[in-house]
């Protein structure tokens, strides 16, 4: 496991997204969920991502790529998803090195609560 997060937050991995990871809490706000599911992307945690995936659009199974290393998160914007909301959304680009060539993801994802917990619930 790494040792500093993958979210890039200045926090240990276990300290910082390895306690959602391995279900010792759960994510207080829309950004804190996107920035745990990226690191789960960064550590091979599928489990993780399923759980944290609206039923309505989990797929059965999820492989990751062994090949392709995240590298550096950067959340660009967010609007709600705090403690009081029950929706909210983050817009991110993810950089990542897939054999040898790096690339970047941006998305503009939306999360909602379903019973009680932050989900994932698909790009805008």
């Amino acid at each position: 496991m790494p040792r500093t997060c993958p979210c890039g937050l200045p926090a240990s991995y276990q300290d910082c997204c390895g306690r959602f990871h391995r279900g010792e809490a759960v994510a207080a706000t829309a950004e804190q969920l996107m920035r745990s599911r990226y690191s789960a992307f960064g550590v091979g945690d599928a489990a993780y991502l399923l759980r944290t995936w609206h039923p309505s659009g989990r797929p059965a199974r999820l492989g990751l790529d062994s090949k392709t290393r995240w590298v550096r998160l950067e959340v660009l914007e967010t609007t709600g998803g705090s403690v009081v909301h029950t929706e909210g959304t983050v817009r991110f680009r993810a950089h990542y090195v897939e054999r040898g060539n790096p690339g970047e993801l941006e998305e503009n994802s939306r999360f909602v609560r379903f019973e009680g917990r932050w989900v994932y619930a698909g790009a805008l």
